[in-house]
């Protein structure tokens, strides 16, 4: 830890102890980054200092910003943050927003004055901010004042919130007014690279969110390895997407990306397939972030390749291979396909486009490094399930959490999944490792019935999970969304398990089908398998 800049020692008092976190690998030279490092200079002011202020950053519908107007926004904020609310680097300022450019403008308005991020998705209710506001023990808020009702509910609970903010009334108190009085310049606080500069809260798949620290280091860190390596973007992209800012994996593919090659992106409040699919083709995007169910949903409302799109990239689930094909053959572009966590801050497993092999995520991320370890901590060989373990130049720091010793082992970053290694050094996904169903002593992954279910022309969603069973311990359990036009019977649950008895093993068919219209999901569009294994176990 070098000589830090943050005068409000929390964060930094509550990382855990260096022997708790993970090995650190800064293998690339391109890792190398200076002791004191803002990470809002090389991503934002240096373009402004080249003389390429005038290049478009942000488009959202009505609003164009280039990236001067994003840079003096940005400092105006952080003078509100500095002069006006007493902001000390090291508070912790909390963002809630759908994505647009005031967003993206506060976000690097926190980064500025040496402030720590707590970017929060949209949805989240009273209780769920509570939690946030007080596990991070957030000082300052800004606000869209589109979502006032549920912050003030849980501002109320928290005394220890000191200012709050909200934009896009155009009120006398709105930031907007403050930031309006504010000279376009400012003088970043000079932060050391291993300051934290985030927190990121998980999505909850599993119950409580935990929140995840990262430096300024890391900001440019999976920009410097997949964003360089495996995505290979040009300053002339457009980047777009669904994911919100306030998931790394929007973070990442939607503001720092393109921000730090000197690109563009759209950022759309509202993001479903349909909008997103017109947000493509309105700002001539050509560059998408997504998540699988995504891509499975647009494609049946494609006609060819929307507009410029030239690139694809899928997390937050695994991608069926059926929704890879359906894809490539609707559009004729291959999907990058990545694991990444909130904990690892983005992608880490992926492949580039002419590297993609059906079923598999990829091989590690230039400047990472993975394996698969049996329970207790031995690399296994090639085509045996274990756990996947990764390190590199980023990796998981909880927020005063005992579950950092359940994360990292051994110097791992033992993420909860299970994998296989196959004889080429892919990496093929197999499951949760709490996901894995045991029936009858055969270990069943749930993504592979899931894949074979989406193959049936009736699918169009699906989660597999392990049901209580007196006989066999569990048995498979398949959820199951229809397309319009399909009904929900006793012949066609039939018809789905002689499908799936055809294409796996017989003892890894879906001895249970029920039929649902949606299945449970996050905000960021991950299944949440344990509400699935809830209803199998008959709870609501």
């Amino acid at each position: 830890m070098r000589h830090s800049a943050l005068v409000d020692r929390f964060v930094l008092d509550r990382l855990p102890p260096r022997e708790l976190q993970p090995e650190f690998l800064f293998e690339l030279p391109e890792l190398h980054y200076p002791d004191r490092l803002n990470s809002a200079e090389p991503l934002l002011d240096r373009w402004v200092e080249q003389g390429a202020g005038d290049r478009v950053a942000l488009r959202a519908p009505g609003v164009v910003w280039t990236y001067r107007q994003l840079w003096e926004q940005a400092n105006r904020v952080a003078r509100v943050l500095t002069e006006d609310l007493g902001l000390q680097p090291g508070n912790r300022v909390l963002l809630r927003a759908p994505n647009n450019p005031m967003l993206a403008a506060c976000w690097f308005g926190v980064v500025k004055s040496g402030g720590v991020v707590v970017t929060t998705m949209p949805l989240l209710r009273q209780k769920e901010l509570v939690d946030i506001l007080t596990k991070a023990e957030v000082s300052h808020v800004l606000c869209d004042v589109r979502l006032r009702e549920e912050l003030q509910a849980a501002v109320a609970a928290c005394p220890w919130v000191r200012e709050v903010r909200y934009f896009g009334d155009g009120g006398p108190e709105s930031l907007e007014a403050l930031v309006a009085r504010k000279p376009a310049d400012f003088r970043n606080v000079d932060t050391a690279c291993d300051d934290p500069v985030l927190i990121a809260f998980t999505s909850g798949t599993t119950g409580k969110p935990k929140g995840c620290v990262h430096f300024h280091r890391d900001v440019l860190a999976i920009c410097d390895t997949f964003a360089r390596h495996v995505l290979r973007a040009t300053p002339e992209d457009v980047f777009a997407g669904s994911p919100p800012l306030a998931f790394t994996y929007g973070l990442g593919g939607l503001l720092v990306f393109p921000l730090r090659i000197g690109a563009s992106s759209v950022l759309l409040e509202r993001a479903g397939p349909e909008e997103l699919l017109e947000g493509i083709e309105r700002f001539g995007a050509t560059v998408c972030f997504t998540a699988p169910t995504a891509y499975r949903a647009m494609v049946g409302k494609l006609r060819g390749r929307p507009g410029r799109l030239r690139k694809c990239v899928s997390a937050g689930e695994a991608l069926p291979a059926a929704t890879r094909l359906q894809w490539r053959e609707a559009t004729g572009i291959e999907i990058i396909d990545g694991i990444g966590s909130t904990e690892m801050l983005h992608i880490f497993i992926s492949h580039r486009e002419e590297e993609a092999k059906p079923g598999a995520t990829g091989k590690p991320v230039p400047g990472y490094r993975a394996c698969v370890l049996d329970d207790e901590g031995r690399p296994l060989p090639a085509g045996v399930v274990g756990r996947l373990a990764v390190k590199g130049p980023t990796g998981c720091r909880y927020l005063d959490d005992p579950r950092q010793r359940e994360y990292v082992q051994g110097g791992w970053n033992v993420t909860g999944d299970a994998y296989l290694v196959d004889e080429e050094g892919y990496f093929v996904y197999q499951a949760r490792t709490d996901d894995l169903i045991i029936s009858a002593g055969y270990n069943i992954a749930p993504a592979e019935v899931e894949e074979a279910l989406l193959a049936h022309p009736a699918v169009a969603e699906c989660g597999v999970v392990g049901a209580p069973d007196p006989d066999r311990g569990q048995v498979v359990k398949a959820y199951v969304v229809l397309r319009p036009g399909w009904t929900g019977t006793g012949e066609l649950a039939r018809q789905l398990q002689e499908h799936v008895k055809a294409r796996l093993a017989p003892y890894k068919y879906p001895r249970a089908v029920e039929f649902c219209d949606a299945l449970p999901r996050t905000e960021t569009g991950k299944l949440q398998r344990f509400r699935l294994r809830q209803w199998a176990r008959g709870e609501s």
